[in-house]
């Protein structure tokens, strides 16, 4: 038998593991600095790979793979125009997101920027 969910449907333990484990590759995909600078840059506006390089300062190999990993996660859409790829968001609640996540953290950012206890090693 299942549990209610908020909206009254049925939910199975089934359903609450793929919830959480989606969630989970959520955040983990918003995860590391250069894939939040990627997002903050492209919500300005749409940009180019090569846009991307030259505003991040960052190997073209690397930011192809967080753009990989964008869109994987559906939070990024390209366009082709031409010869070029513009790369954009998909979902403008991102802004939000970061925007709330940015509230929440308030005055504690510098303390969860230096955290030696949420990166890869500790996980």
């Amino acid at each position: 038998m299942g549990t209610a969910t908020h909206d009254g449907a049925e939910s199975t333990a089934g359903d609450e593991e793929l919830v959480v484990s989606a969630n989970a590759r959520f955040f983990r995909a918003l995860g590391d600095p250069t894939r939040i600078a990627i997002i903050q840059l492209l919500l300005a506006r749409p940009h180019t790979v090569s846009e991307l390089i030259n505003e991040l300062d960052v190997p073209q190999s690397r930011v192809s793979n967080h753009l990989a990993c964008l869109r994987w996660c559906r939070f990024v859409e390209t366009e082709r125009k031409g010869r070029q790829v513009l790369y954009s968001i998909s979902d403008p609640r991102i802004r939000d997101l970061l925007h709330l996540a940015t509230r929440m953290a308030g005055d504690n950012l510098e303390h969860l920027a230096a955290s030696q206890r949420t990166g890869p090693d500790w996980l």
